[in-house]
Protein backbone atom coordinates (compact mmCIF):
# COMPACT_ATOMS: atom_id res chain seq x y z
CA UNK A 1 0.00 0.00 0.00
CA UNK A 2 1.31 3.41 -0.91
CA UNK A 3 0.83 6.57 -2.92
CA UNK A 4 3.17 7.38 -5.79
CA UNK A 5 1.56 10.82 -6.13
CA UNK A 6 1.94 11.55 -2.40
CA UNK A 7 4.93 9.52 -1.12
CA UNK A 8 4.58 10.95 2.41
CA UNK A 9 1.03 9.60 2.73
CA UNK A 10 0.26 7.75 5.95
CA UNK A 11 -1.94 4.69 6.54
CA UNK A 12 -4.97 6.87 7.28
CA UNK A 13 -4.57 8.66 3.91
CA UNK A 14 -6.02 7.40 0.63
CA UNK A 15 -3.57 4.75 -0.60
CA UNK A 16 -3.35 2.51 -3.64
CA UNK A 17 -2.55 -1.19 -3.52
CA UNK A 18 0.19 -2.33 -5.87
CA UNK A 19 0.37 -5.91 -7.12
CA UNK A 20 2.98 -7.53 -9.33
CA UNK A 21 2.92 -10.53 -11.58
CA UNK A 22 4.13 -12.14 -14.76
CA UNK A 23 3.24 -10.08 -17.80
CA UNK A 24 1.20 -12.83 -19.52
CA UNK A 25 -0.68 -14.10 -16.48
CA UNK A 26 -4.45 -14.04 -16.81
CA UNK A 27 -5.16 -11.23 -14.35
CA UNK A 28 -2.48 -9.00 -15.90
CA UNK A 29 -3.90 -9.58 -19.40
CA UNK A 30 -7.45 -8.86 -18.19
CA UNK A 31 -6.32 -5.63 -16.53
CA UNK A 32 -4.68 -4.45 -19.77
CA UNK A 33 -7.88 -5.21 -21.70
CA UNK A 34 -10.14 -3.27 -19.31
CA UNK A 35 -9.63 0.46 -19.92
CA UNK A 36 -11.76 1.50 -16.92
CA UNK A 37 -9.85 -0.76 -14.56
CA UNK A 38 -10.41 -4.42 -13.81
CA UNK A 39 -12.76 -4.93 -10.83
CA UNK A 40 -10.78 -6.89 -8.23
CA UNK A 41 -11.15 -8.18 -4.71
CA UNK A 42 -8.06 -8.61 -2.54
CA UNK A 43 -8.37 -10.61 0.67
CA UNK A 44 -5.91 -11.47 3.43
CA UNK A 45 -6.24 -13.35 6.71
CA UNK A 46 -3.80 -13.98 9.53
CA UNK A 47 -4.62 -16.67 12.12
CA UNK A 48 -3.57 -16.02 15.71
CA UNK A 49 -5.01 -18.98 17.58
CA UNK A 50 -7.23 -22.06 17.74
CA UNK A 51 -10.25 -21.39 19.95
CA UNK A 52 -11.41 -24.65 21.56
CA UNK A 53 -14.85 -24.53 23.14
CA UNK A 54 -17.09 -26.94 25.00
CA UNK A 55 -18.79 -27.99 21.77
CA UNK A 56 -17.41 -28.33 18.23
CA UNK A 57 -20.17 -25.94 17.12
CA UNK A 58 -18.52 -23.13 19.10
CA UNK A 59 -14.90 -23.77 18.05
CA UNK A 60 -13.32 -20.85 16.23
CA UNK A 61 -10.07 -19.09 15.35
CA UNK A 62 -8.56 -15.87 16.56
CA UNK A 63 -7.78 -13.98 13.36
CA UNK A 64 -7.34 -10.68 11.59
CA UNK A 65 -8.79 -10.29 8.11
CA UNK A 66 -9.27 -7.60 5.51
CA UNK A 67 -10.99 -7.40 2.13
CA UNK A 68 -10.40 -4.61 -0.39
CA UNK A 69 -12.50 -3.89 -3.47
CA UNK A 70 -11.15 -1.75 -6.25
CA UNK A 71 -10.14 -1.32 -9.87
CA UNK A 72 -6.77 -2.50 -11.17
CA UNK A 73 -4.89 -0.86 -14.02
CA UNK A 74 -1.38 -1.56 -15.32
CA UNK A 75 1.33 0.93 -14.38
CA UNK A 76 2.99 2.13 -17.59
CA UNK A 77 5.09 4.99 -16.21
CA UNK A 78 8.59 3.57 -15.65
CA UNK A 79 9.28 5.81 -12.63
CA UNK A 80 6.09 4.69 -10.89
CA UNK A 81 6.72 1.06 -11.88
CA UNK A 82 10.19 1.11 -10.27
CA UNK A 83 8.78 2.90 -7.20
CA UNK A 84 6.09 0.22 -6.86
CA UNK A 85 8.61 -2.60 -7.30
CA UNK A 86 10.71 -1.08 -4.51
CA UNK A 87 7.61 -0.71 -2.31
CA UNK A 88 6.63 -4.35 -2.89
CA UNK A 89 10.17 -5.67 -2.31
CA UNK A 90 10.62 -3.70 0.90
CA UNK A 91 7.23 -4.89 2.17
CA UNK A 92 8.70 -8.41 2.25
CA UNK A 93 11.92 -7.42 4.06
CA UNK A 94 12.51 -3.71 4.79
CA UNK A 95 15.67 -2.48 3.11
CA UNK A 96 15.92 -5.41 0.70
CA UNK A 97 15.61 -3.28 -2.47
CA UNK A 98 18.72 -1.30 -1.53
CA UNK A 99 20.60 -4.49 -0.65
CA UNK A 100 20.05 -6.28 -3.96
CA UNK A 101 20.93 -5.77 -7.63
CA UNK A 102 18.75 -2.89 -8.68
CA UNK A 103 17.29 -1.53 -10.80
CA UNK A 104 15.84 -4.52 -12.64
CA UNK A 105 17.26 -5.02 -16.10
CA UNK A 106 15.20 -4.60 -19.28
CA UNK A 107 14.16 -8.24 -19.46
CA UNK A 108 12.99 -8.25 -15.84
CA UNK A 109 11.01 -5.04 -16.35
CA UNK A 110 9.44 -6.32 -19.57
CA UNK A 111 8.34 -9.61 -17.97
CA UNK A 112 6.76 -7.97 -14.91
CA UNK A 113 3.45 -6.14 -14.81
CA UNK A 114 2.60 -3.87 -11.91
CA UNK A 115 -1.08 -3.26 -11.22
CA UNK A 116 -2.21 -0.19 -9.35
CA UNK A 117 -5.46 -0.90 -7.54
CA UNK A 118 -7.57 2.15 -6.77
CA UNK A 119 -9.43 1.14 -3.63
CA UNK A 120 -13.19 1.72 -3.78
CA UNK A 121 -14.10 0.12 -0.46
CA UNK A 122 -12.92 -2.37 2.08
CA UNK A 123 -13.67 -4.01 5.37
CA UNK A 124 -11.79 -5.67 8.16
CA UNK A 125 -12.65 -8.07 10.94
CA UNK A 126 -10.79 -9.20 14.03
CA UNK A 127 -11.71 -12.09 16.31
CA UNK A 128 -9.74 -12.44 19.49
CA UNK A 129 -10.33 -13.60 23.00
CA UNK A 130 -11.47 -16.73 24.75
CA UNK A 131 -14.14 -19.27 23.76
CA UNK A 132 -17.69 -17.98 24.05
CA UNK A 133 -19.77 -20.97 25.06
CA UNK A 134 -23.53 -20.99 25.50
CA UNK A 135 -24.88 -20.53 29.01
CA UNK A 136 -26.76 -23.82 28.71
CA UNK A 137 -23.38 -25.60 28.49
CA UNK A 138 -21.51 -23.40 30.98
CA UNK A 139 -24.12 -24.25 33.64
CA UNK A 140 -23.49 -27.99 33.27
CA UNK A 141 -20.64 -29.21 35.47
CA UNK A 142 -20.83 -32.64 33.79
CA UNK A 143 -19.50 -30.86 30.68
CA UNK A 144 -17.29 -28.10 32.11
CA UNK A 145 -15.40 -30.50 34.37
CA UNK A 146 -14.48 -32.95 31.61
CA UNK A 147 -13.88 -30.75 28.54
CA UNK A 148 -10.81 -28.50 28.32
CA UNK A 149 -11.51 -25.10 26.80
CA UNK A 150 -9.14 -22.33 25.88
CA UNK A 151 -6.97 -20.95 23.12
CA UNK A 152 -3.94 -22.49 21.48
CA UNK A 153 -1.98 -19.44 20.30
CA UNK A 154 -0.43 -19.69 16.85
CA UNK A 155 1.94 -17.35 15.08
CA UNK A 156 4.12 -17.26 12.03
CA UNK A 157 7.82 -17.61 12.84
CA UNK A 158 10.70 -16.67 10.60
CA UNK A 159 13.60 -19.10 10.86
CA UNK A 160 17.35 -18.60 10.90
CA UNK A 161 18.52 -17.27 7.49
CA UNK A 162 20.30 -19.94 5.43
CA UNK A 163 22.72 -18.81 2.73
CA UNK A 164 22.26 -20.13 -0.80
CA UNK A 165 24.94 -22.31 -2.36
CA UNK A 166 25.85 -19.47 -4.72
CA UNK A 167 26.14 -16.91 -1.91
CA UNK A 168 29.52 -15.17 -1.90
CA UNK A 169 28.70 -12.70 0.86
CA UNK A 170 30.69 -13.54 3.98
CA UNK A 171 28.19 -12.63 6.73
CA UNK A 172 24.44 -12.62 7.09
CA UNK A 173 23.24 -9.03 6.95
CA UNK A 174 22.20 -7.65 10.34
CA UNK A 175 19.03 -6.06 8.91
CA UNK A 176 17.72 -9.55 8.01
CA UNK A 177 18.37 -10.85 11.53
CA UNK A 178 16.82 -7.73 13.07
CA UNK A 179 13.76 -8.01 10.83
CA UNK A 180 13.22 -11.70 11.66
CA UNK A 181 13.64 -11.09 15.39
CA UNK A 182 11.21 -8.15 15.35
CA UNK A 183 8.57 -10.00 13.33
CA UNK A 184 8.83 -13.12 15.52
CA UNK A 185 8.44 -11.09 18.72
CA UNK A 186 5.51 -9.08 17.33
CA UNK A 187 3.70 -12.16 16.03
CA UNK A 188 4.11 -14.08 19.29
CA UNK A 189 3.13 -11.10 21.42
CA UNK A 190 -0.03 -10.46 19.40
CA UNK A 191 -1.08 -14.12 19.43
CA UNK A 192 -0.55 -14.35 23.21
CA UNK A 193 -2.53 -11.15 23.87
CA UNK A 194 -5.34 -12.34 21.58
CA UNK A 195 -6.02 -15.32 23.89
CA UNK A 196 -7.84 -13.10 26.39
CA UNK A 197 -11.04 -11.15 26.02
CA UNK A 198 -10.41 -7.39 25.86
Amino acid sequence: MGSFSYPSAELDDLLDCYLHGYVSSRVMRLARENVEGLPVCIAATKCDGLVLSLTPFSHSYNYRSAVLFGYASPVDDIEEKLWAMELITNSVVPGRWQDSRTPPDGTELASTTILKVKIASGSGKIRDGEPHDDKKDLDRSDITEKVWTGVVPMWETLGEPIASRSNGFSEKPEYIHAFADRVNKENESYAQKATRDP
